[in-house]
């Protein structure tokens, strides 16, 4: 495969004073086509609303940074608005119609979308569609169409229709208010990454929360999983690789490190430094593993079935642990001894490796 594969961070696509969107395109990161997936992210200021719309694509939504509100509207069900934070993780299927709302007067709201993009208009790029705005639907419809529609009169309609010239984001007025968040409402549609209970927990080394239809039943209509993973400083993550045919999107949300990449005959495909806001794709079926620098590194992911399965190339749950001796000592073409030698390491590790002592 000769797809470039390298790092890439979003650019902006549009905003205003409420805040900005920016997104990962094709043309910047041709995986993102390949592997038929998207990203994006929006942020927003104090007060900012990123009016309801939809998309031509399932979603997971990870909040980065600050709390907010977010409404969300099922296909043939009632609003649902709750308050969201840092860590929390929104499934987002076909048909969803969301609305987001920074409340906080101390920091930018700032919520990473990952997601499916094999139905949509753009390979590996979202096309999200506004309700309302200077490009909303119904700015397309005709005055009669839109008054049919709203069983008002054309004029009604079109001033309905045309009185909000801003586009996709705005910002409040103070004092205006914005439907109070219901804790009943997160329950099987919010699940926060930060507090959920850890599916591996390594001292030294690292932490995960799987994302998946386990924890997170609507994951499910997404058809994708996801994970956070929190990697301590100098720690390594096993090289492994997904072995159910998925691809894995990968954003890098605190810190930074070193990432290699290994493919089809052994070719080293990518050998690079990563940070917070780098996003990168790992092929199918090609095995990655991951070097925190000294402050620790932590990452977001999608991977494309609901209930992700890994495969390790190191580590005590390692597929080295599973195969006979023999055959181990035949293939690598060494001796008894050092076959013993290789054997009886990483016995006890699994997944997240401490630094050297």
């Amino acid at each position: 495969m000769e797809v470039e594969i390298s790092p890439k961070e979003s650019r902006k696509a549009y905003g205003g004073e409420g805040g900005e969107y920016y997104a990962w395109s094709a043309g910047d990161l041709p995986m993102l086509a390949v592997a038929e997936k998207g990203a994006a992210k929006l942020v927003l200021g104090r007060r900012g609303l990123a009016m309801p719309s939809y998309s031509d694509s399932a979603k997971i939504a990870y909040v980065l940074e600050g709390s907010g509100r977010a409404g969300i509207v099922l296909p043939e069900a009632s609003e649902r608005v709750v308050a969201i934070r840092k860590g929390d993780a929104i499934a987002l299927p076909f048909g969803a119609v969301a609305w987001w709302f920074n409340d906080s007067s101390e920091a930018d709201l700032t919520v990473l979308f990952l997601g499916d993009t094999s139905k949509a208009h753009k390979r590996g790029e979202f096309t999200d569609f506004q309700l309302t705005g200077a490009s909303g639907i119904f700015t397309g419809f005709t005055a009669e169409f839109a008054g049919r529609a709203f069983d008002l009169s054309e004029q009604e309609a079109s001033r309905l229709v045309r009185s909000q010239p801003s586009g996709g984001i705005v910002k409040l007025k103070e004092g205006f208010q914005i439907p109070e968040p219901s804790e009943m409402d997160r329950e099987g549609l919010v699940l926060n990454c930060e507090e959920a209970p850890l599916d591996v927990d390594v001292e030294r080394g690292g932490r995960v929360v799987v994302v998946s239809s386990q924890n997170l039943p609507l994951v499910g209509d997404c058809g994708f999983g996801g994970d956070l993973v929190k990697l301590d400083g100098g720690a390594m993550c096993s090289p492994g690789f997904s072995c159910d045919s998925a691809f894995q999107v990968t954003y890098i949300t605190k810190g930074s490190g070193r990432v290699q990449v290994v493919g089809i005959e052994g070719k080293r495909v990518l050998e690079t430094a990563v940070k917070a806001g780098s996003l990168f794709i790992v092929p199918r079926f090609f095995v990655v593993s991951k070097i925190a620098d000294a402050g620790g590194m932590q990452w977001f992911s999608i991977v494309t079935t609901p209930n992700p399965v890994f495969t390790h190339l190191a580590g005590k749950t390692s597929v080295w642990k599973a195969l006979s001796p023999q055959v181990l000592q035949a293939s690598f073409n060494v001796s008894p001894e050092t076959e013993e030698l290789f054997r009886s390491k990483r016995t006890s590790d699994a997944i997240f490796f401490p630094p050297p002592s």
